[in-house]
Order: structure tokens, then C-alpha cells, then sequence
């Protein structure tokens, strides 16, 4: 597990109220229908980004985070992995994800992100015309992957990424890589994602690698007082990094 049902997202420098948020279902292209969570900006800038939780799967956490997205002008949506195997139901601590995390494929994530991706850029979801992807821990690596299994998208940013989860993607990877670490992971040896970052980079990927010295795995969470810095920075380094690639 990453983040805690006590885990609270930071707000961003200069965030205003969003818009209208709330539960969603989407389909993915192949039939799987899953539970979604949306948050609309008030005056939205044409950006968008699709959020992949951590193995737990859409929970409190990500919900909250999609509207602080919406805060700085940035339509969002966080999807759940596991509509394939658990159907659309509860994702707090109690829910039993071994099984079903072992059921995910990274062409099941990708369709389903593809479905998150499609309703941003639909009126329903603010009508984008640049979608990033974000992701945490499985998701972060899962988000670097969708530079590969993702046509059109602007870039894709992980926290603590899982860096094996794209590194078979390596040859097929595009869109540009942010990669947000704790220096202090007990996890995610930051060697691994250098590594990963320097195979995109020789292959004409740009990816930034951003190590924060002491911060641990799942630091950015504003109930971690110690590490407010970091995620006041890693707010700003999300944001540069759209501003260059959207």
C-alpha cells in the first residue's frame, strides 16, 4: 500500500475552488466498465490528466487529488484499475488487492486509461486538447509506460514509480517522462529509475528525474509535514512540465 485512507493530497500554490466533481463510470474499447472519479475546472487551460492510483486503486486519496488538479485549471480524471476482476466497489484499506493486482496487464491498464484519456477530451470532461498522465507507485511506473501505449499523449509523470513496470516498453516509449522520487525510498532504489530514464533519453525521450534527498516513499501527502517542500516542488515541477509539453 502507498497512501493511507488517512493520506491527504497537498493543494498547489494558487489553487481556486473547482468546478463540479464527482463518481463516474467509464467503458474501456474492449467492454470493461469501471468506476472513474472527475473533477472539472472553473476556468480550465485545454490540459488534462488521467490519474492511476497505487495498487489499492481509486481511493480517497485519488479522488481528492483529481480535484486539486481541477484547482490549477487542469480537468482531471482518476481511474480504477480493477473493474475486470472486483467490479466497481470499495478500494479503502480493508480491500483485499493481492488477487486482483496480479489480474491487472499493462494492455487492460492501457485501455482503460485510453477510456480516461477519450472522456477528457469529450465536452463531458472539458473538452482537452493536451492529456498527461499521472501515477503513483504502480501507477507511476504504470504511467511511464503509457508514453508507449498511448497515442497522442502530451506526457506522463510518475511518483515513485515502479521503474520494471515500463522498462519492457523502453523501444516504444514517445511522449516526455517525469519522475518525481524520494531520496530516502526504502522501495524504489533511485538507481533504477536513473537507469530507466537514461535508456528513454539515448532513445530520444526526454525524461527529467527529480530526487528530493530524505524524502521517503509516499511523501507527497499533506499530512507529512516534514516533506512540504518537496511537494510544494513537485506542484511546480508538474506544472513547468505541462506548460512545455502541452
Amino acid at each position: 500500500m502507498c497512501h493511507s485512507d488517512e493520506s491527504s493530497p497537498p493543494a498547489a500554490a494558487g489553487a481556486v475552488s473547482a468546478d463540479v466533481h464527482g463518481e463516474i463510470e467509464l467503458v474501456a474499447a474492449d467492454g470493461n466498465r469501471f468506476a472513474a472519479y472527475a473533477a472539472r475546472a472553473v476556468h480550465g487551460t485545454g490540459r488534462g490528466v488521467v490519474i492511476m492510483p497505487d495498487i489499492r486503486g481509486l481511493h480517497g486519496f485519488y479522488r481528492q487529488l483529481a480535484v486539486r488538479f481541477a484547482e490549477i485549471g487542469v480537468d482531471a480524471v482518476a481511474v480504477d484499475y480493477f473493474g475486470r476482476t472486483a467490479r466497481i466497489g470499495d478500494r479503502s484499506e480493508g480491500f483485499e488487492l493481492r488477487a486482483h493486482v496480479e489480474a491487472t496487464t499493462p494492455a487492460g491498464i492501457a485501455a482503460d486509461v485510453a477510456s480516461g484519456a477519450a472522456y477528457l477530451r469529450s465536452p463531458a470532461g472539458g473538452g482537452v486538447t493536451s492529456v498527461f498522465t499521472v501515477g503513483f507507485c504502480f501507477g507511476g511506473g504504470y504511467s511511464w509506460r503509457q508514453s508507449a501505449d498511448q497515442e497522442g499523449l502530451c506526457g506522463a509523470i510518475g511518483f515513485y514509480g515502479r521503474p520494471a513496470l515500463a522498462a519492457d516498453a523502453i523501444e516504444s516509449l514517445s511522449a516526455p517522462l517525469l519522475m518525481l522520487m524520494g531520496g530516502a525510498d526504502a522501495n524504489i532504489p533511485v538507481g533504477d529509475v536513473e537507469s530507466l530514464a537514461a535508456a528513454a533519453e539515448q532513445r530520444g525521450v526526454t525524461s527529467e528525474v527529480i530526487v528530493y534527498p530524505g524524502a521517503p516513499h509516499s511523501f507527497f501527502d499533506r499530512t507529512a509535514g516534514e516533506n512540504v517542500e518537496a511537494s510544494a516542488d513537485a506542484w511546480a515541477r508538474i506544472r513547468a512540465f505541462m506548460d512545455r509539453y502541452a
